[in-house]
């Protein structure tokens, strides 16, 4: 079916006259009464009938007018939606991140990144989650970005072949005790030293869990796990009510008279942060100009300066 006869069908049902459509359309009278008797055709039903010397919507004619204009008024809602995203000045980001991203580097990146004018107009929805359900939005197109741990596969498939994982930042790894823990007065703790005491421990569908495990292998430690727990301030509430310790990503705005951290000794191991996106997949220029920002960004205060989160 071709778009502008439907264009002609709507302009002719408007004027309700044939030479009047024709001279709106600024085509000839037997090109638009072609066009009519074409789609007419390819319905299989009458569209107009006489009306004295004009003509008028047959009663299918009319029911079709409704679906024709609301149909064409959808395409052109989207034909400008595409023009704002396009416009790289005006774009729609979807950004996901994990929940300690949400402590600093989020809000810090946005903050940065909307200080250009060209890129106050940008505008972003946001959403949180653990590494592996974060992934999983990001392949059912969610997200566009989405700053996460690396994980290993989604589902049976490597994760790999699916996404670009991006190094922008890393956290530190800390110990963090209830304030009366013996261990709160030590200027700095080892795995080791936290190994007699329940310990709480992210859950297997955190992208933290595997770096957890593989800190706790290096140091021969067999934790004894109170809970396995998905996010981080919750994880700072149970040790707060001496329900354990954990190792955790240190917080920048965590309330040290709420829990003690503590450095760990002997444990080099970092929390690598990715910013990561769906290989092969179209990024509109706003998405593209702020992933290049929060690339740039990072490396400039963070990574050359061997900064950590």
């Amino acid at each position: 079916m071709n778009l502008r006869h439907l264009e002609f069908f709507k302009e002719l049902a408007r004027t309700q006259h044939m030479a009047k459509a024709a001279e709106n359309l600024g085509i000839s009278q037997p090109s638009l009464s072609y066009a009519i008797k074409k789609l007419e055709k390819e319905i299989g039903v009458p569209l107009f009938e006489p009306d004295g010397r004009n003509i008028k919507l047959t009663p299918i004619g009319s029911v079709y007018l409704k679906y024709i204009v609301a149909s064409l008024n959808d395409l052109s809602q989207g034909n400008e939606l595409v023009q704002q995203l396009m416009n790289p000045d005006r774009g729609h980001i979807n950004l996901g991140f994990t929940y300690t991203m949400g402590q600093q580097l989020v809000p810090e990146l946005i903050t940065e990144f909307q200080i250009d004018s060209q890129n106050q107009a940008i505008t972003f929805d946001l959403g949180q989650g653990n590494s592996l359900n974060l992934l999983k939005d990001l392949a059912d197109e969610k997200y566009d970005l989405v700053f996460a741990s690396n994980v290993d596969k989604l589902g049976e498939q490597p994760t790999s072949n699916l996404f670009d994982f991006i190094p922008i930042v890393q956290q530190a790894i800390v110990a963090v005790l209830p304030p009366n823990h013996p261990l709160a007065q030590k200027e700095a703790v080892t795995i080791q030293d936290l190994a007699p005491y329940p310990m709480l421990l992210f859950s297997k569908n955190s992208g933290l869990r595997p770096l957890i495990d593989q800190i706790l292998d290096a140091a021969n430690v067999k934790p004894k796990v109170a809970y396995e727990i998905e996010e981080d301030h919750t994880m700072v509430g149970f040790v707060h009510f001496n329900l354990g310790v954990a190792i955790m990503p240190h917080l920048p705005l965590l309330d040290q008279n709420s829990v003690v951290v503590k450095p760990l000794a002997n444990q080099p191991l970092q929390h690598q942060i990715y910013l990561i996106v769906k290989r092969n997949h179209f990024l509109t220029p706003s998405v593209h100009r702020f992933q290049e920002f929060s690339r740039s960004y990072c490396w400039k205060h963070y990574t050359s300066q061997e900064k950590l989160l």
